[in-house]
């Protein structure tokens, strides 16, 4: 060996002995990193830590996997024994090994709570932008998957939504909250999300919940009608959270995906069942929890409690579509002091972007066509804000412009009297995806006169009626001329 080579290759005996501990030190520093689980709160990263335990675990059914995420989160009370049975802490052959980074990361995952500054733990970012608490979901997941009879699991409805929204019920009505349901909220990074902070005081069964609660309900019933059960939670989760759309959006993918939440909620549940379930939770609660028997007459004036509380459950969460809030979307500041509407307002507007002249298919590129819309608005148009009160997605959601409240600047002259809705896209010579265009024509209008902000005789203009312009597109104007509520303008 060479002199020069003996020097750039190996550490002499002579050398200080600090060079040998730097590089023990760093070699230590990075196997401890390789180790770690540095994750977010997105559910592609909880479905990644998933894989992790059950590729640690392989051969172990489902249901102990779910058991074991269980023990590990501590969601074991007796209400939830009840139905799925006693976890025993000697049981250690069916129960999956996690190391304590895995098992630290599962605990935030799915450990609910609201803290006092209004940070809402145990949720997760999903891929389509919206927020779900990840407790019901798994718990729909393993009723469903333990079930004895096919579609009718039991435990089902109070271990995802039922016990929940009575509890927030119960304490409405009780004046110990403010509201029945929700609220939304938002992350601190989409990218990377570490902190959910909630929009206002929260009940006990916020929007995150009631999400993961209907995703419980919905793959509960799935599993549980499948002849096999599937080998892989994460690769369930995977094909119902992850789902890219492609080409023609919603009118081609499949039926059991998160962004079809509503939908299919809406097909599978009836209000009258779940407010069955909501009383029979909350009188179990009461005799399993509190120890303690409900009499009739207490019964009677719960079930009117839990009557009004589905009447709002069902117009926020079946009736309303879901709608990306600004904070979400990344919207800039609005510029000045708003004006509020008067409601119920009589008319909606119907608009295209023209610009961007392409559907937008995803929560990223949805965003950033609302941000660049409102930069165009802002800055090249002077306004004080993005125009429109809402603007249709084609990735199932509708997302918020100027809202239910504040004056838009949608339809010149008119826009104290309706709402103005676009669609994302040039719709000159082709149409929205049919489900893009049951989102507004069905579901918002519906949630607009249910919940009092239209009046339930309202108009339906397309932009042109009103203001000399093309919008929203000959094709796309030739097809709302068909819809219920289209009218002329009056001169």
């Amino acid at each position: 060996m060479s002199g020069a080579q003996g020097v750039d290759s190996m550490i002499s005996p002579m050398e200080p002995h600090w060079k040998w501990c730097l590089t023990l030190l760093v070699v230590l520093v990075s196997a401890h990193t390789e180790c770690k689980v540095t994750s977010s709160q997105h559910m592609d990263d909880f479905i990644r830590v998933l894989e992790q335990v059950e590729d640690s675990n392989p051969g172990l059914e489902p249901v102990n996997v779910l058991r074991g995420l269980r023990r590990a989160a501590g969601l074991r009370d007796e209400f939830m024994q009840h139905f799925l049975g006693t976890i025993r802490e000697d049981s250690t052959s069916e129960a999956p090994v996690m190391d304590s980074n895995l098992s630290d990361f599962i605990v935030r995952a799915m450990r609910h709570k609201v803290t006092e500054r209004g940070r809402e733990e145990g949720v997760v970012l999903t891929a389509d932008g919206t927020t779900v608490a990840m407790s019901p979901v798994l718990l729909g997941i393993e009723a469903g998957l333990v079930s004895k009879t096919r579609c009718r699991v039991h435990g089902l409805y109070p271990l995802t939504l039922a016990r929940n929204l009575g509890l927030s019920f119960q304490r409405f009505h009780s004046s110990l909250l403010s509201q029945r349901l929700g609220p939304d909220g938002c992350w601190d990074d989409v990218t990377s999300p570490q902190v959910f902070t909630l929009s206002d005081k929260p009940s006990l069964a916020t929007d995150a919940l009631v999400n993961g609660g209907m995703d419980g309900v919905i793959l509960g019933i799935e599993v549980s009608a499948q002849s096999q059960h599937p080998l892989k939670l994460s690769s369930l989760l995977r094909r119902y959270y992850c789902h890219r759309l492609e080409g023609e959006g919603l009118d081609a993918a499949p039926r059991l995906i998160s962004h079809l939440r509503r939908e299919n909620f809406r097909e599978l549940v009836r209000p009258p069942l779940l407010q069955r379930q909501v009383v029979r939770s909350l009188v179990l609660q009461r005799r399993l929890i509190d120890h303690s028997t409900m009499l009739a007459q207490e019964k009677e004036e719960l079930t009117a409690v839990v009557r009004e509380g589905i009447k709002e459950f069902v117009n926020r969460y079946m009736d309303c579509p879901a709608i990306i809030p600004r904070c979400q979307w990344g919207a800039a500041p609005y510029r000045g002091t708003p004006t509020p509407l008067s409601l119920p307002l009589s008319s909606m507007y119907i608009h295209h972007t023209y610009q961007p002249g392409q559907p937008c298919l995803t929560f990223q590129q949805c965003s950033a066509d609302m941000r660049s819309m409102q930069r165009f608005h802002q800055d090249d148009r002077g306004w004080d804000d993005i125009g429109y009160s809402f603007v249709a997605g084609s990735d199932g959601y509708l997302y918020e412009g100027r809202g239910w409240h504040w004056q838009g600047a949608h339809t010149k002259g008119y826009n104290s009297k309706g709402y103005g809705v676009s669609f994302i896209g040039d719709y000159t010579s082709s149409l929205p995806s049919e489900q893009t265009m049951e989102l507004v024509r069905d579901r918002l209008a519906s949630c607009a006169v249910g919940g009092g902000r239209l009046v339930g005789n309202f108009t339906l203009y397309g932009h042109r009626q009103l203001v000399e312009t093309s919008c929203p597109g000959d094709a796309f104007y030739s097809e709302i001329t068909g819809w219920e509520h289209f009218g002329e303008v009056q001169n």
